[in-house]
């Protein structure tokens, strides 16, 4: 009997690991596209539950035996496994939306591509900057601080503690709404070359009314927007640097907000 309700336990906890890892995986960049199979997804999900539960499994803490108790605590793993998730998804949101104002910017507005990932018609310069921040990240092991976070999660926050303070809303509110100031700083040189550009026309328009500024206009936009546009996925690179180096402590101080 006591072999038996200590395999039902384990049970219990690998369920609890298997959640939480599950939602933040398929939040996570790249690996919520639609492009990757579902049991592929399912596959990676078991494997680091596995991987995780020797090291995880210490720290979960007791689980009640009503149903309603469990079914509270899976909830909150739901809850915190999302918002983690979207922790990390934040920022590239914010990339593919610089990308999206860039082509509409540029005039690639009716050139717009289905996106396999997201299964969503994009900017072609929205896909194109949003895979290389996936390269970047990956480039500079941003996946290990994701998988380290994912343990030490189970540390900070055993299941049934997680509490929705105010401060958890702030925090996410706060991290929401850089998505736009991100969007724009990294957009910035594309959307400044064009603004001007469009505004040089204008004067041209006003000053010379039979001249066909369109012929122009249209093709040294679209040059120089890509020029510049180059320019912002540069320092999208100086962006992706600081974003890896502070994700660490980002998602520390989210699990201690959860905490309560």
């Amino acid at each position: 009997m006591d072999l038996l309700n200590i395999q039902y336990n384990e049970i219990k906890i690998f369920l609890f690991i298997l959640i939480r890892v599950g939602v933040i995986l398929f939040l996570m960049p790249f690996f919520n596209s639609r492009i990757i199979p579902v049991p592929v997804k399912a596959g990676l999900t078991i494997i680091l539950a596995m991987i995780l539960f020797p090291v995880s499994g210490p720290y979960t803490g007791v689980y009640p035996d009503t149903t309603w108790g469990m079914f509270g605590l899976i909830i909150g793993e739901l809850i915190t496994g999302m918002i983690l998730g979207l922790m990390t998804q934040f920022f590239f949101e914010g990339i593919r939306m610089m990308g999206q104002i860039a082509g509409m910017e540029i005039g690639f507005s009716i050139a717009n591509v289905l996106d396999p990932q997201s299964g969503f018609q994009t900017s072609i310069l929205s896909n194109i900057a949003y895979l290389l921040a996936i390269v970047l990240f990956l480039i500079l092991n941003g996946h290990y601080i994701i998988l380290n976070a994912i343990r030490e999660s189970f540390a900070i926050i055993q299941p049934g503690s997680v509490h929705l303070t105010q401060q958890v809303f702030k925090e996410m509110l706060h991290r929401s709404g850089e998505m736009f100031v991100i969007a724009i700083q990294i957009g910035a040189p594309v959307i400044s070359a064009i603004l001007f550009i469009q505004l040089a026309f204008g004067l041209i328009t006003r000053l010379l009314p039979q001249m066909n500024v369109m012929v122009v206009a249209f093709p040294l936009q679209i040059v120089t927007g890509l020029i510049f546009f180059g320019i912002s996925l540069w320092v999208m690179l100086h962006f992706i640097e600081k974003y890896v180096q502070t994700l660490d402590r980002q998602l520390i101080n989210m699990m201690y907000f959860l905490r309560g």
